[in-house]
């Protein structure tokens, strides 16, 4: 089973969050991770967020990353948006 938490925070408080879950076994991890995104994007009406090199590089040391408004081509009310892999296969 494949977890994914996401984060919507202001002003160091959490908005709202949630966990995507994936058990397809014919997906690979980096399938997963954006099949989680799109389900979040969707979720909490965004548009999808740029992957940086920053965050591609902090995602596969810690599997953990933020967007903030640099990642997002649109405007958003939040501060950053943040996600974590809590369990993978």
């Amino acid at each position: 089973m494949f977890r994914l938490w996401a984060k919507e925070f202001r002003s160091n408080r959490m908005l709202r969050d949630i966990v995507v879950e994936n058990a397809a076994p014919d997906l690979n991890r980096t399938k997963k991770i954006f099949a989680a995104m799109d389900e979040i994007c969707y979720e909490f009406d965004l548009c999808k967020p740029i992957w940086l090199e920053h965050n591609i590089a902090e995602f596969k040391r810690i599997d953990k990353t933020r967007f903030t408004s640099d990642n997002f081509i649109e405007t958003i009310d939040f501060d950053f948006l943040e996600i974590q892999v809590i369990e993978e296969d």
